[in-house]
């Protein structure tokens, strides 16, 4: 039976990540795409063969689909995944669910009454080399875990131009819901439930004003989160998007985990390194390599980073694969919209704490 997707949004995301992975999956048919200017969203609807475009929800949400894809603006989510969940349509909604924990809750809430599949798209748990820094953890090669670093640097942010990811009326904060809410997926992903977070912040780059000239609040460009968990153990993660990195993708993402057993470091550069070394309590360093297995390579390309995360998700049918056999068998995915209302209550802590200059706040 073939499942009726709509897509909503059509910026470079959309075009780059979702459209490829739908058209690689058998018996799923995109049959309407949902944006605000017409003529992009026609070109859109033109480019990937999708029979009907449009610029009013209404509309949209006119069409028997079974599920949306929500890939449009920060500010938008919230309103329309409960238009979508009141269509009875399994929702896949990127991140951040909404601009406040309270949307965020709503949308949990009813899409929860509903019944439905959902999936917030933290797409870094996919990647090789997360996956095996995972697995490793699962077996125990830290031993009692003990603290955990996540960096990632990039820059984005160095030009100074207006953006919507730094106006918090549409993103709803800067990089802490932007990349710092894929470390902290993965930082409670790895190491488990957080009690506790602080949080410094800053803007190192004066940011221009909005294209209207209508003044608005700039998020930040660079953060420092620490994490308590439940354990015991803890976390620091640095994100920051003024960072010269030199390389043609310009991030770099770093990891180190240490336990009673042993350590773990992870390094993605973007260009060609995904490397996983370690070292077991007692064993003489430095830190070996431990290759990632090739039961988790899958068919992925292992040249670039670039073409490795390619091939994940347009290839290997990870995550938007998941949601459409979740929808297909019935049985539960993630992560889903609670795992999303967790990451969105830590945001919101985290920027609670910078703002009042790094206090510890309870989540």
């Amino acid at each position: 039976m073939t499942l009726r997707v709509g897509i909503v949004g059509t910026s470079w995301w959309p075009d780059a990540m979702y459209l490829p992975a739908l058209q690689g999956l058998d018996d799923v048919d995109v049959s309407a795409v949902l944006g605000r200017d017409a003529q992009r969203t026609e070109a859109f609807a033109q480019r990937w063969d999708i029979s009907a475009f449009h610029t009013q929800p209404e509309a949209f949400f006119d069409h028997q689909l079974d599920a949306v894809i929500i890939a449009s603006a920060n500010d938008s989510h919230h309103r329309l995944t409960l238009d979508a969940l009141d269509a009875g349509l399994h929702v896949l909604c990127e991140k951040p669910l909404g601009l406040s924990v309270a949307e965020a809750t709503e949308m949990t809430v009813a899409a929860e009454a509903a019944g439905v599949v959902t999936l917030v798209p933290f797409t870094y748990r996919y990647m090789p080399v997360n996956r095996w820094v995972k697995q490793l953890l699962d077996d125990g090669y830290l031993g009692t875990p003990y603290h955990l670093g996540l960096r990632y640097f990039t820059g984005f942010a160095r030009d100074g131009e207006y953006a919507w990811r730094f106006d918090r009326s549409e993103a709803g904060s800067g990089v802490i819901g932007d990349i710092g809410s894929h470390w902290l997926y993965l930082a409670r992903w790895m190491f488990g439930e957080v009690q506790a977070v602080n949080c410094r912040s800053t803007s190192f780059i004066a940011r221009d004003e909005r294209p209207d000239q209508r003044p608005y609040e700039r998020g930040e460009d660079s953060a420092v989160m620490t994490l308590e968990f439940v354990s015991g153990a803890y976390a620091t993660l640095q994100v920051s998007a003024v960072c010269w990195e030199g390389t043609a993708f310009g991030q770099t993402h770093e990891l180190d985990a240490h336990g009673s057993d042993g350590t773990i470091y992870a390094t993605c550069d973007w260009e060609n390194r995904q490397q996983v070394r370690g070292v077991r309590a007692g064993e003489p360093g430095p830190a070996r390599d431990l290759p990632i297995p090739d039961r988790i390579w899958g068919a992925a390309r292992r040249d670039t980073v670039h073409n490795t995360y390619r091939d994940v998700f347009r290839q290997s049918g990870a995550m938007i694969g998941d949601f459409v056999n979740a929808i297909r068998t019935g049985e539960p995915t993630g992560p889903d919209f609670r795992d999303g209302l967790r990451i969105q209550q830590l945001c919101e802590a985290a920027l609670n704490s910078a703002a009042a200059g790094g206090a510890r706040i309870v989540v």
